[in-house]
C-alpha cells in the first residue's frame, strides 16, 4: 500500500505537467519560451529555498547547478519551444522516449541491469511515438520534434543523475527541489534576456497561467517527483511519464478540439501499457544519507561532511 500510494503521488507530477502545454497555448503570450521557463521555474526555486531554509554544502553546489541545468535549465526552454511548436499532445507523446533513455543511463551509471520487461515497455513507448510522428508527418515541424527528444533526454539523464547522488543528510525533497530550480532559473534568466529582451506585458490571464505554472506544475510537482525518485528505482519513475501526454492528449480533446485519429488513438494505449509495465519491480530505498552511512563514506567525503 506505501509503495502504491508513492506511486500515485508521484504520477501526480506528469499528469500535472501534461496541462502545460494547454496552458503554455492558451493563456500565455506567444513565441517566448525562455521568458515561460524562467517564470515557472526561479519564483518556484525562491520560494522552496524560502521555505526549507536550506542551502547547498561543498560537493552539493556543482551537484545542484548540473541537476539544475539538466532537470530545469536545459528542459524548460526545449520543452516550451516544442510546445509553441507542436500540437499539445504531440510534443508530449514525442518526448514519451524517456524511459528507454532512463533503461540505458541506469545500466551506465547506475548499474541496474535493465530487465526484458523494462526494455520491451520502453520500445513500445518509442513504437507508440513512432505512430503518432509517422501518421502526423506533414504536420509537424522539424525543430519542434527535436527540442522535444532533447527535452527528454535531458530530463532523463537529470532523473539518473538524482537518483545515483542522492541527498546530503538531513536534507529532505524540498530543499533539493528548490537548489535544481533555482539554479536553472538563474542560468536561463540571462538566456532570456538575450535572445528574447525585456519581458512581455502581462494581462490577467497571463498571469493566472504563470502563476499555476510556478505554483501547482513545477513547485508541488517537482517536489511530488524528486520525492518519488529517492523512493522508487529511476524506471519506474520514468516509466511514469507517459502519463504526461496522456493527460495533454485528453485536456487537448476535451478542452481545445484537438482531434484524435485511431492510429494516435492506439499510440497513447501503448504509452500507457508501458506506465504500467513500468512498476514492476522492487522498490528502491531512500537515498538521503543516514549517519551510519556517512561515517562509512568517510573517505569520499569533503571537508564539509557532504559526499563527493
Amino acid at each position: 500500500m506505501k509503495r502504491t500510494a508513492t506511486v500515485l503521488l508521484t504520477a501526480l507530477a506528469p499528469v500535472s505537467w501534461g496541462t502545460t502545454y494547454a496552458v503554455t497555448t492558451q493563456f500565455l503570450p506567444a513565441g517566448r519560451p525562455l521568458f515561460t521557463a524562467l517564470a515557472r521555474a526561479l519564483p518556484a526555486g525562491l520560494l522552496l529555498l524560502a521555505v526549507a531554509r536550506v542551502l547547498p554544502r561543498g560537493a552539493w553546489w556543482w551537484k545542484s547547478v548540473v541537476l539544475g541545468v539538466l532537470n530545469i535549465g536545459a528542459f524548460f526552454p526545449l520543452l516550451f519551444l516544442s510546445a509553441y511548436r507542436l500540437p499539445g499532445g504531440m510534443a508530449a507523446v514525442v518526448g514519451s522516449v524517456g524511459p528507454l533513455v532512463v533503461v540505458g543511463l541506469s545500466a551506465l551509471l547506475l548499474g541496474q541491469r535493465p530487465t526484458g520487461r523494462a526494455l520491451l515497455g520502453g520500445v513500445v513507448a518509442v513504437f507508440g511515438v513512432g505512430l503518432v510522428v509517422l501518421k502526423a508527418a506533414g504536420a509537424l515541424d522539424p525543430v519542434g520534434v527535436l527540442a522535444a527528444l532533447a527535452s527528454a533526454a535531458s530530463m532523463s539523464t537529470g532523473t539518473v543523475l538524482t537518483k545515483k547522488w542522492g541527498r546530503p543528510d538531513g536534507v529532505g525533497p524540498l530543499a533539493l527541489t528548490g537548489w535544481q530550480l533555482t539554479a536553472g532559473g538563474l542560468l536561463i534568466a540571462p538566456l532570456a534576456l538575450l535572445v528574447e529582451g525585456a519581458p512581455p506585458a502581462l494581462d490577467a490571464r497571463a498571469l493566472g497561467g504563470y502563476l499555476y505554472l510556478a505554483l501547482a506544475n513545477t513547485a508541488v510537482a517537482y517536489w511530488l517527483w524528486f520525492r518519488g525518485i529517492g523512493r522508487l528505482t529511476a524506471t519506474q519513475v520514468t516509466f511514469l511519464g507517459p502519463l504526461s501526454p496522456l493527460t495533454a492528449a485528453a485536456v487537448g480533446w476535451a478542452a481545445l478540439g484537438q482531434a484524435l485519429t485511431p492510429v494516435q488513438l492506439a499510440g497513447m494505449a501503448l504509452a500507457f501499457g508501458a506506465t504500467v509495465a513500468g512498476q514492476a519491480g522492487k522498490p528502491a530505498r531512500a537515498q538521503s544519507f543516514s549517519s551510519a552511512e556517512v561515517n562509512r563514506r568517510k573517505d569520499s567525503m569533503d571537508l564539509t561532511g557532504v559526499p563527493l
